[in-house]
């Protein structure tokens, strides 16, 4: 009788357990905490803006930079960024230049030499082996990672390149951000939506960052559900009792 009382007690756990898991299943979709940080303006993508002027080649840890000072031969040259974005240039020391355009790169080199070493220096900045513009994707997809942001021109695309959504992807919470000038905007889409048609497939640019939300509930359900098969013809027995 103990161990009938026992079971039973561990059959109404479950019971609840599923229930409760059901609500949250229902209920989470509800509670989206995004753009919360100051600054951040949360839009649809209808009227997410586009990058101002196109895709920019940003400067990255590693990359190799042919740098040129007019009539100043012995500072012209190929030089490396650091692994931690800097950039070791003659006279004037480490510049952090990581994430500068080619342009905002020479800008730099050229206010550090000015006054104290050249009287107006003028400095041109050419990157070896430009960098291939990317679109970023995480949360839950296949394959994470960096994508060629020419072969992810849409959001569905972008999403088919990460190798699809994952087992407990949450389809209602894909979030792209993307910032435009000093302001970072972001979307929240429901992709199983677009996927079916019933929205148009919004555009990714690159430096876009594509993010797929999880979803807990689905993974504790699944967790609970793994104990039904036990627990069937219990369960059966108490649904008649209860009637």
């Amino acid at each position: 009788m103990r161990n009938w009382t026992k079971r039973m007690s561990i059959i109404r756990y479950f019971l609840v357990c599923l229930t409760t898991a059901g609500l949250l299943v229902g209920c989470v979709s509800k509670d989206r905490s995004v753009a919360m940080a100051p600054g951040i303006e949360l839009t649809d993508l209808d009227s997410l803006p586009p990058p101002e002027g196109g895709y920019v080649t940003r400067v990255q840890p590693g990359d190799q930079l042919e740098i040129t000072v007019l009539n100043s031969e012995p500072l012209s040259g190929t030089y490396i960024v650091d692994d931690r974005g800097n950039l070791d240039f003659p006279l004037v020391g480490a510049i952090d230049v990581d994430g500068e355009s080619a342009t905002g790169v020479g800008e730099k080199i050229a206010q550090r030499l000015a006054g104290r070493f050249l009287r107006d220096p003028s400095v041109s900045v050419i990157p070896a082996e430009l960098s291939q513009p990317t679109v970023s994707v995480g949360g839950e997809v296949e394959k994470p990672g960096a994508y060629p942001a020419r072969l992810s021109r849409t959001l569905a695309r972008t999403i088919n390149n990460a190798g699809g959504l994952a087992e407990y992807a949450k389809t209602d919470d894909v979030v792209v951000m993307r910032t435009v000038g000093d302001t970072t905007y972001i979307g929240v889409y429901n992709i199983e939506a677009i996927q079916r048609g019933n929205y148009p497939d919004p555009r990714i640019y690159a430096d876009d960052i594509v993010t797929v939300g999880d979803s807990p509930a689905r993974r504790r359900l699944e967790t609970i559900l793994q104990f039904v098969p036990l627990l069937t013809s219990s369960a059966i027995l108490i649904d008649r009792i209860g009637n």
